[in-house]
């Protein structure tokens, strides 16, 4: 599959970061994945289709693989080659079969309306224009397609809030991830239909169903 990765200095300066953590990446997430995250990948999962084409963006290091629905073929991209390449070491081991491919979530290379599902865990904290991505993602769905996100979100609490933006920018350089990002308001943004928003870990967890508009004419255009 063709290779997408423009030469925009946020995307390269992202691809960088997550190459340089690919190695460790998994162990700095055991916490996070023990207590919270992988019950909740297994919820998020659930709700993919069981047949059909799934789009899965953002696959890091494949820890989604052993939750893919058994009937159903999955194509998984990502913007690190490095994060790609531990993700292909994985589907080995696991036996699972999976289309990799090398590619910014910002532009997406599939035709429209090519996928039933559309899923993404923890990603778009850290793509540099997630509302871009977004629309793309709603763009590649078929009419009514599920867009299935798993995202860390900025505290509605005010004072934790705060906190959050005042420690964005050392997030960003040490990790790539934004803390502080308004993830269901990006969805609706994007232009997605039909939100169901499930709350967890004190409302900075959130489970997002969406669908995309149901018309066939329908285009985001800039």
């Amino acid at each position: 599959m063709a290779t997408t990765i423009q030469p925009d200095s946020a995307t390269e300066t992202t691809r960088q970061r997550y190459n340089r953590s690919a190695r460790f990446y998994d162990a700095g997430q055991a916490v996070g994945e023990r207590f919270v995250l992988r019950r909740l990948r297994e919820r998020l999962w659930a709700r993919a289709p069981s047949a059909g084409h799934i789009l899965e963006v953002g696959v890091g290091t494949g820890v989604n693989l052993p939750y893919y629905p058994a009937g159903a073929r999955v194509t998984a991209i990502d913007v690190s080659d490095r994060m790609l390449a531990r993700a292909r070491q994985r589907a080995a081991r696991l036996h699972v079969p999976v289309d990799l491919a090398l590619m910014d979530a910002q532009r997406l290379d599939f035709p429209d309306r090519t996928f039933d599902a559309v899923v993404a865990t923890c990603v778009f904290c850290s793509v540099p224009d997630p509302v871009a991505g977004l629309r793309e993602t709603l763009r590649v769905l078929k009419p009514g397609g599920r867009l299935l996100l798993l995202e860390h979100v900025r505290s509605e609490n005010p004072v934790v809030g705060k906190v959050m933006d005042l420690l964005n920018p050392l997030m960003v350089r040490l990790s790539g991830a934004n803390l502080n990002r308004r993830t269901v308001d990006n969805v609706r943004s994007a232009g997605a239909h039909d939100l169901d928003v499930a709350s967890h870990a004190f409302g900075i967890v959130k489970l997002i169903e969406a669908r995309s508009p149901a018309s066939e004419a329908w285009r985001w255009s800039p």
